[in-house]
């Protein structure tokens, strides 16, 4: 039975998570957000419980609605909980300051879709990659490669810690 987390402790597959509610409507509709927070806190040995990361950042909405999780929500939240964060945008910019980082979140355009991606970097540098897409849960390449073939559409914000 799939949990969604990895064996690790990392969300990588939003799917299974309909039982949680983010934003009115269930998170593996629109739970990257929270989800890729949590991962983030996770990779920087953090202890974070998944559900109360859920919950913090759902309830740092004013407006009860439906929506993905907003770079003003998903910021306030990384600044309070990863102080040394560096926020870059663009494609250019995240190309240049990403391959340096050993953790972050990209925020891109996935099929037309807003989506929130974690990593953390590999010791051989590459870096792993949790709840990209389906097929794609826990996924491992290099930094460049996943700009250049999954961030192809729409501004590139990258949240990194180096």
């Amino acid at each position: 039975m799939k949990t969604g987390f990895s064996a690790d402790g990392y969300i990588v597959d939003q799917d299974c998570f309909s039982a949680y509610p983010y934003r009115t409507v269930t998170s593996d509709w629109n739970g990257c957000g929270w989800m890729a927070a949590y991962d983030l806190r996770h990779a920087l040995g953090q202890t974070a419980d998944f559900d109360t990361v859920r919950r913090e950042m759902d309830g740092m909405f004013l407006l009860r609605v439906p929506g993905p999780t907003t770079m003003r929500v998903m910021l306030r939240y990384l600044r309070r909980c990863v102080p040394d964060l560096t926020v870059v945008r663009g494609r250019a910019a995240a190309l240049s300051a990403a391959p340096r980082a050993r953790a972050g979140i990209l925020r891109y355009t996935e099929s037309g879709v807003p989506h929130f991606v974690a990593f953390v970097r590999l010791a051989d540098g590459r870096c792993r990659f949790f709840n990209v897409a389906d097929g794609l849960e826990d996924y491992v390449c290099g930094m460049e490669q996943f700009l250049l073939t999954r961030c192809v559409r729409g501004t590139v914000k990258a949240m990194l810690v180096f």
